[in-house]
């Protein structure tokens, strides 16, 4: 046994709003420079609905992921070694931007510019890629609340697997909002792919990386992703994909998308597995059992044979102690409620989600019964077409039993929980009958439903011993610590900087400590710097005034 760390992700989709605000946000602090105008490492996808880029999910087509021989092993989808030098000038198993969406603007001055006229100017869109006047006709999401359903979500991969009867009435059905970032696979086929090397994947905590100096352009990574989260910088000539913000993470902040996400529904986390039970779990041989090959390559953290092999290891005890309250460990193996997205691409994702259960209780309150009802919840779950059939083929490869499972489950949370809410007693049977006991049930109700920042965000820090001397960013949040100012006084930073380092990070939590201390932080014993904009004159280093004051502030 080999234990290694992962940082893993695990979605709530009952509380995704499709607001986008984690889209948003994402592109402004990674991809809002050019060549990357089309370019979301983070995207809402609508379900039903043929995602961003279209109908990635056809693998027949786009040939991503990995798949089983008939020896057993797995090999890449696209090809080995050979099949990609073949073609490594030209790459056709790739979507082209018509497959994402042409970027576009709006050609504003027209509206000032245009001569006089009888009809009132408009201004038109034009690309952001050729600067040339153009139709607006897709985007990364198009298919929000089933927009053009007749003509579009027909063609939703997923929707083409399950039954006719459910293609005839989906309109009937419901939707939901999918949000999706880079899965930072423990098996990543974009890794295996590139022939340049320069995609890989961090030993320390598992993200997944593109070494901008090694890479050749080459693309054989998009082809090679099942969930296209690689993209190509056409200016720079570079692949880029999603970072799990990694200079957040590395000082214990969660990534971007998560810190503001409106619904609170992410929840990240250190997982350890064993990485030498990786290959032989991606190579089961049934699609339909590779979700437990998964789980089961999750080690206990509480256990003391896994301790022991992750100190052996060179994990420490910080990562460890996180190991044993992340939140994500807890949804995908303790609770069991966390399923993997197409885990039949074999790349064995660590981005988790916990599927809705709010459609099936609209259907039984349309119906004028109680939605929370154990007993009527349990039997619409059996009734209802789509959620069962299309949830299995987004996160099980199609074993509905298992997601039924789970939806068991957060019923059962739902109907136990509402006994509590109204006063009434506890009915132990509801979660015996999804094989918990009244303390799990009310701890996932908990984490689930009220968990704080600290409880969703468990992340251990890369910098424990320098946290203290990271530089400050412009960017950081001093709005809340224990005991903080709030926004627009000094801040929790004070008035100088730590000694630079090779990147420049949010460091609120590394440097909350030295601020809040009774020592003056310009008089630190080595201060690169004084933050003029937060400083507020208490502290002067020597030298700041030639001639005037010394490192105590007193006159010379």
């Amino acid at each position: 046994m080999k234990v290694m760390a992962q940082l893993a992700m695990v979605m709530n989709l009952d509380k995704c709003i499709g607001c986008h605000t984690c889209s948003v946000t994402c592109k402004q602090a990674w991809t809002n420079r050019s060549g990357t105008e089309y370019v979301w490492f983070n995207n809402v996808e609508t379900r039903p609905g043929q995602g961003y880029p279209r109908t990635y999910e056809d693998q027949e087509r786009w040939r991503g992921g990995w798949i089983r021989d008939s020896r057993g092993r797995v090999r890449l989808r696209d090809g080995g070694r050979f099949a990609k030098l073949a073609r490594i000038f030209s790459n056709p198993k790739m979507p082209s931007i018509d497959d994402y969406y042409q970027p576009w603007t709006y050609d504003y001055d027209n509206l000032t510019d245009a001569p006089l006229g009888e009809h009132i100017p408009v201004a038109t869109p034009r690309s952001l890629i050729s600067g040339e006047p153009m139709k607006v006709e897709w985007s990364a999401n198009w298919d929000d609340n089933l927009g053009g359903s007749p003509t579009i979500v027909p063609d939703d991969p997923i929707l083409k697997k399950v039954g006719e009867q459910v293609k005839l009435e989906f309109e009937q059905t419901f939707m939901f909002y999918l949000p999706r970032i880079c899965e930072h696979c423990l098996n990543p086929s974009c890794v295996a792919s590139c022939p340049s090397g320069a995609m890989y994947k961090r030993t320390e905590d598992g993200i997944v990386l593109v070494d901008q100096d090694r890479c050749r352009g080459w693309r054989m990574c998009v082809s090679g992703c099942p969930y296209k989260k690689v993209y190509f910088n056409h200016k720079t000539g570079k692949a880029e994909k999603c970072t799990f913000c990694y200079p957040r993470v590395e000082v214990g902040l969660p990534t971007v998308c998560s810190e503001t996400c409106v619904g609170r529904l992410r929840y990240i986390g250190l997982v350890l597995y064993d990485v030498d039970r990786v290959l032989e779990a991606a190579s089961v041989e049934n699609d339909t059992d590779l979700y437990g090959a998964q789980r089961n390559v999750l080690l206990d953290p509480k256990d003391p044979e896994v301790i022991a092999g992750a100190r052996a290891e060179g994990i420490s005890d910080e990562w460890i102690e996180a190991a044993q309250r992340s939140p994500v460990y807890d949804l995908i193996s303790t609770y069991r409620v966390a399923l993997p997205l197409h885990p039949e691409y074999r790349t064995m994702p660590m981005v988790w989600y916990v599927p809705p259960l709010s459609p099936v209780v609209d259907a039984v309150s349309r119906e004028g019964h109680d939605g929370e009802d154990i007993g009527n919840l349990f039997g619409a779950l059996d009734a209802l077409r789509i959620p069962v059939a299309y949830l299995a083929e987004l996160f099980t490869a199609g074993d509905t039993g298992v997601v039924e499972a789970v939806l068991r489950r957060l019923a059962a949370m739902r109907s136990y929980m509402r006994d509590i809410n109204l006063g009434r007693e506890t009915r132990p049977e509801i979660p015996e009958s999804v094989g918990m006991s009244e303390e799990q049930i009310y701890a996932m109700y908990r984490l689930l439903a009220l968990a704080k920042y600290d409880e969703r965000y468990v992340i251990p820090t890369a910098y424990a011993v320098e946290g203290h001397r990271l530089e400050e960013t412009a960017t950081d949040c001093a709005l809340s610590y224990e005991g903080g100012p709030g926004m627009y006084d000094s801040g929790p930073f004070g008035e100088a900087s730590g000694a630079p380092v090779p990147v420049a990070v949010e460091n609120f939590h590394a440097l909350a400590q030295r601020q809040t201390s009774e020592g003056l932080g310009a008089n630190a014993a080595n201060p690169s710097r004084v933050n003029l904009l937060n400083w507020d004159g208490k502290g002067v280093p020597t030298g700041m005034f030639p001639g005037g004051r010394d490192g105590d502030g007193d006159r010379r």
